[in-house]
């Protein structure tokens, strides 16, 4: 009775996983501590994300309108603002592993621009990795999906 019950429930969580689709990270995304939400888009091959909204009370705690990139290395690009900026980069999805990888993600809080990969895990959360270098040496960012597209 067990074998019955258990085999269907593993069969169900192993074809889940295997189902993930280039797509499927497509849309709005908020941070598991709602500090962030993202925007993750097409561009070619490519996947992209753009800051849709942020928590004002971070950082200087000016008003997400009037926040501006003053931290980027460039000085040419520290008046643009925040808000609709590309914090996200060059994802390409890799069939084999399930996950977007051989991105950037920048930091628009140091100026710092890292490495990232993507996965969608099977608890339905976007694990978003900027690393320096090795995979093991950085920071993850888990999101969930904003179901009100």
């Amino acid at each position: 009775m067990q074998r019955a019950v258990i085999v269907p429930f593993l069969v169900f969580f192993l074809n889940s996983s295997a189902q993930i689709t280039k797509d499927d990270v497509l849309g709005r995304w908020i941070s598991t501590d709602n500090s962030v939400s993202v925007n993750v888009y097409r561009v070619g091959n490519s996947f992209q994300a753009k800051v849709i909204w942020f928590d004002e009370r971070l950082g200087s705690g000016t008003p997400m309108e009037t926040r501006h990139d003053s931290e980027n290395p460039d000085p040419k690009l520290r008046n643009r603002k925040v808000i609709g900026m590309d914090v996200l980069e060059n994802l390409d999805y890799n069939s084999k592993t399930k996950r977007w990888e051989n991105g950037k993600i920048y930091d628009a809080s140091s100026g710092r621009t890292w490495d990232a990969l993507a996965e969608i895990k099977k608890d339905g959360l976007l694990y978003v990795r900027g690393f320096w270098k090795f995979k093991w040496i950085g920071k993850t960012i888990n999101f969930r999906r904003l179901r009100n597209q």
